[in-house]
């Protein structure tokens, strides 16, 4: 499982001076590196999770992001995944007490909501 990206886009109120497209870029990079080591391997990626609230630049960046790498997924070594919605509210509010105030990194709540999320995709990629 691959979940990696979001450090790149900056924070809530700045969007960080790497592009989507560049941000993108990279995760591709890391998925053919993996690929390239472990080329049997199944990998889940997932999307770049949400962070910031609803309106930061950061949140329409990320949406960019994920569009692209979603074109990575092969259906036989590559999958992708965008469990982001679990985390938030129709409003576009993350759940109360899944993550830290910093509306970025989770806590057990958000942990708990991650390993639900994926866990059945998992165990189908490791028969």
């Amino acid at each position: 499982m691959l979940m990696i990206g979001t450090n790149n886009t900056g924070g809530t109120n700045n969007a960080g001076t790497a592009t989507a497209a560049e941000i993108a870029e990279g995760i591709g990079a890391v998925v053919l590196e993996l690929r390239t080591h472990f080329p049997d391997a199944k990998i889940l990626l997932l999307a770049v999770f949400p962070r910031g609230l609803p309106g930061d630049s950061v949140r329409g960046k990320i949406g960019e992001i994920n569009r692209i790498i979603a074109k990575l997924d092969d259906q036989r070594h590559i999958f992708y995944l965008d469990i982001g919605a679990k985390f938030i509210d129709e409003r576009g509010y993350f759940l109360p007490d899944a993550f830290r105030p910093d509306n970025l990194h989770p806590l057990a709540k958000g942990y708990d909501i991650w390993g639900a999320a994926v866990k059945d995709k998992l165990a189908e990629l490791m028969k």
